[in-house]
């Protein structure tokens, strides 16, 4: 075979690919609009006001009652949510809180819309603590998924209590780029491909839920789950870990010492610090807790943690608790997606809510890097977010944003930088002079 005739066979193989991926483009673009209208029937949708990028919100109707709806739909970046969004979605929770109304979401997004930086993170911070507070609330919430739910915009999918699933949705916490770059596969791998999409698809979801449910056209509006009971159900799903030692092992640190110049008692079992602080106001201490290991945070972790809260709320009486963190992001593992990690970490900041609500305060102080979903659920739900200069809050680690943008964006940010997009309340100068 000559040069020139296996030039031709080359140039056409490659025309015939690019023919195939935009025809399979077209029937994914079709089939999103299918998707949607059969949403937009069911609730008998009714726009209010002008769509604000990715998202419109209006009014609908469910058995005949009135319900408030929002569609976060893929129209651009892949549906991402950023900052206008999230600021038009928060003031919608605080009126479902108010009002105690159902709401019913169409989520089809990849998650907080990264190429936005910082202001998008501190957006979705205080959008993601409004929804927190609706399903706490009273009120009745419910989504219908699309395609892909991925990142923050699983986490809002988690507090519903009702998801329905579409025969290619799938939803995680991280997508399957990010899921393959962990895992040191290759993104368009088809055998990791399968496995991933048994594992976050929609037949996967269902087998692990019943609150997962198929959508055939139909809604009702769920029941929402107390979040203690939810905690006991998440918990008993883990795998159980092999015996191990797990002895408290005592934690003295510097910047602790500086932190805490009165005193404290810190010990680490299984990556979680617990422990106490000497506040030297009427003896009350202030309590400790997080995760200061530097590795990511898996669901076992996450609920764990949970649980401590859970024990603490119920067993001394209100005052402070420093959550310490130094994790980058959540885990990216196939096993944590396995149990649905966004409903663990959902979950978190809702116990957290009730800890505040019961009268504690909540800080959060970041001792090294925190970012990921880790930090929407620590900072929606902190009275304060505290860091220690030098130390380093982020959308996501530099190598997850490459996997999304397709080039290392990474940026350095300033405190003066957090503060001015929402993300965090104080710098914590400890040992400079």
């Amino acid at each position: 075979m000559g040069y020139a005739h296996f030039n031709r066979i080359t140039i056409a193989y490659s025309s015939c690919k690019a023919a195939v991926r935009v025809i399979i483009a077209a029937v994914i673009r079709c089939y999103l609009r299918f998707m949607l209208a059969k949403f937009i029937d069911a609730v008998a949708f009714v726009p209010q006001g002008e769509a604000v990028a990715n998202l419109r919100i209006g009014r609908g109707a469910v058995d005949g009652i009135r319900v408030h709806v929002a569609i976060i739909e893929n129209r651009l970046a892949s549906g991402a949510i950023g900052k206008a969004e999230c600021d038009k979605l928060a003031s919608l929770f605080r009126v479902i809180a108010a009002e105690r109304s159902p709401l019913v979401l169409f989520i089809d997004s990849a998650g907080a819309r990264v190429s936005e930086g910082l202001p998008a993170l501190g957006a979705f911070r205080r959008m993601f603590a409004a929804a927190v507070a609706a399903s706490l609330s009273g009120a009745k919430l419910a989504t219908v998924l699309g395609t892909n739910c991925f990142g923050g915009a699983s986490m809002l999918a988690a507090l519903c209590g009702v998801r329905y699933f579409q025969p290619e949705t799938r939803l995680a916490m991280s997508g399957p780029s990010i899921l393959a770059s962990s895992a040191g596969a290759s993104a368009i791998d088809e055998s990791f491909r399968a496995i991933a999409d048994v594992t976050i698809g929609t037949e996967g979801r269902i087998k692990l839920d019943a609150s997962h449910q198929r959508f055939s056209g139909a809604l009702t509006l769920p029941t929402m789950p107390a979040p203690l009971e939810l905690q006991a159900k998440m918990q008993a799903r883990l795998p159980t870990s092999p015996n191990r030692s797990r002895v408290a092992e005592r934690v003295e640190r510097k910047d602790l010492a500086l932190l805490y110049p009165k005193g404290y008692q810190l010990e680490e079992t299984g990556g979680i610090v617990r422990g106490r602080a000497e506040s030297g106001q009427d003896s009350v201490p202030t309590y400790l807790l997080g995760s200061i290991d530097k590795r990511a945070m898996t669901a076992a972790r996450i609920s764990q943690m949970t649980s401590d809260l859970i024990a603490m709320r119920a067993s001394a009486r209100p005052a402070q608790i420093d959550l310490l963190f130094d994790c980058e992001t959540h885990s990216a593992s196939l096993d944590d997606e396995k149990v649905m990690l966004s409903g663990y970490l959902a979950n978190f900041s809702q116990v957290l809510c009730l800890l505040r609500a019961a009268g504690w305060r909540v800080r959060t102080v970041v001792m090294g890097k925190l970012g990921g979903g880790v930090y929407v659920a620590l900072a929606s739900m902190s009275d304060e977010l505290n860091v220690i200069h030098g130390c380093e809050i982020q959308l996501l680690p530099n190598k997850a944003i490459t996997a999304i943008l397709g080039d290392n964006a990474a940026s350095s940010f300033s405190f003066a930088d957090y503060a001015a997009a929402g993300v965090a309340e104080r710098e914590l100068k400890i040992g400079v002079v």
